[in-house]
């Protein structure tokens, strides 16, 4: 599966005082910190994100928006 940058699809729910994103799954600290996060880091994110949204049975929406 291709992976953008960043699991970010501008949809941001977390600035809204949201804990877990509405838009990509990361968690305010996830989203807050991925910058500064380690490869490693970021690959146990985009892990559990996949997982999420394979678990919903609909397709991770960074799939889904324009790159």
């Amino acid at each position: 599966m291709s992976r953008p940058d960043s699991p970010c699809i501008a949809r941001c729910s977390t600035a809204l005082g949201d804990e877990i994103c509405a838009g990509c799954g990361r968690t305010f600290v996830e989203v807050a910190n991925w910058v500064a996060m380690t490869d490693a880091q970021k690959e146990l994110v985009w892990q559990r994100l996949e997982a999420h949204w394979q678990a919903l049975d609909r397709p991770p929406p960074w799939l889904a928006r324009d790159i």
